[in-house]
């Protein structure tokens, strides 16, 4: 016989409201970022490699998880490339996808990612689904925050736009000009306007960016979800819990 392993408890005598970022925690879209950033680094770097003459290393899923993952598009592309010791000007969020400027690989990374969806639908994680339909139902308040401007494409596209008490995204975080993950700001603008104290939240967080913010925020708890065999980078970088799927959670 075997004996199921005890689920961590999010209770209402210790929290008020869980904060979950988006894509590979409530929706499986980190494949659809992949093959977006993928397509479009190694699009750019077979060409620089080609009018520069020098070997072509591709992007893979371990750069995603060290230098992009979790962070606002621009600035996920300016660490990555950074990494590769190339610096390009920011430029214009309104710059052409044919620009090289980091906004304008941002905007083409942006057109890819929606052809994915189109082409690939959104599938969601239903641990996640229910365990945030258990906390609603318990008392417990949820939010979404994401760095991603695609947000509400996302959500309505796996039908789950009425899941969550708020949304903060990448668009709202530009209106207010605030400073994406590893930086707080955007958990901290969430937490106040589902009206909880920080110190009484929960983060839910896959990216080493999120927990990183999550700690920096002085949440309650932040809870570090492993898809991507990162376990250990989440609890050196603030995650207090790390699980495999939000099925080991309960409200």
């Amino acid at each position: 016989m075997t004996v199921p392993s005890p689920k961590h408890v999010l209770g209402r005598d210790k929290y008020d409201a869980v904060l979950f970022d988006l894509d590979g925690v409530v929706t499986a879209t980190n494949n659809n970022h992949f093959a977006a950033w993928k397509q479009l680094f190694d699009q750019y770097l077979k060409g620089r490699a080609t009018r520069e003459g020098a070997p072509f290393h591709e992007f893979t899923e371990d750069q995603m998880s060290e230098f992009v993952d979790g962070k606002p598009r621009y600035e996920g592309i300016r660490s990555f490339l950074e990494s590769r010791g190339i610096e390009l000007p920011f430029g214009d969020i309104s710059d052409a996808e044919d620009t090289e400027t980091v906004c304008g690989l941002g905007n083409l990374k942006n057109r890819f990612f929606n052809l994915s969806i189109q082409t690939d639908g959104v599938e969601v994680f239903e641990n996640s689904i229910n365990l945030i339909h258990d906390l609603r139902e318990n008392g417990i308040l949820c939010a979404v925050v994401t760095s991603s401007k695609n947000c509400q494409t996302v959500l309505h596209a796996a039908e789950i736009s009425d899941l969550f008490d708020v949304r903060f995204d990448g668009n709202d975080a530009a209106e207010l000009k605030l400073t994406g993950k590893p930086h707080p700001d955007t958990y901290l603008m969430a937490a106040e306007r589902l009206g909880v104290d920080p110190a009484r939240a929960v983060v839910v967080e896959d990216a080493i960016s999120g927990v990183q913010a999550g700690r920096a925020g002085g949440f309650g708890l932040v809870i570090g979800v492993d898809r991507a065999g990162i376990a250990e980078a989440l609890a050196q970088n603030g995650a207090d819990i790390v699980v495999a799927d939000l099925g080991e959670l309960s409200a």
